[in-house]
């Protein structure tokens, strides 16, 4: 049995990397995060069809700060970047990366957003719920439209 590549959205902040793999009702989901950026994921899909595949990431990442979260429609992965920092791109190679990998328009954000954005969270978290603000980082963004709107 062959293995087959999810389409993976990825998208990048300058502390960290997200990684959407879109794999519906995927079963058996294995990531590891290694320290020098390599990037392991398997699982098995709906019809029993195991997909896999290896990146080796453009950067260092810190793998006991990688977080992932399996979802009925997609994984998300969100990917600690050892030095903060703007990559250049995702990958450590040149190349043109696979046809699988897709930027992540919807999580997206320039430089310059990202510096304008700061302040504002800032101003959100100062209560001292930083726990909470770091572990749903996947689930605030949205919300930031509606902030700035008020």
């Amino acid at each position: 049995m062959s293995s087959r590549q999810p389409e993976v959205l990825w998208a990048q902040r300058s502390e960290k990397i997200y990684l959407t793999i879109s794999l519906p009702d995927a079963k058996d989901v294995t990531l590891k995060c290694e320290g020098d950026g390599v990037f392991n994921f398997s699982a098995v899909g709906v019809q029993g069809d195991s997909f896999t595949f290896t990146l080796q990431l453009y950067g260092n990442i810190s793998p006991e700060r990688c977080k992932t979260n399996v979802g009925l429609r997609n994984i998300l992965c969100s990917i600690q970047k050892e030095q903060k920092g703007w990559w250049p791109r995702l990958l450590k190679s040149e190349e043109k990366p696979a046809p699988y990998l897709k930027v992540d328009w919807n999580k997206w954000c320039d430089e310059d957003d990202e510096e304008s954005s700061d302040s504002d969270n800032d101003v959100e978290y100062t209560g001292g719920d930083d726990e909470s603000s770091d572990d749903g980082g996947m689930l605030y963004l949205p919300d930031l439209e509606k902030a700035r709107g008020n």
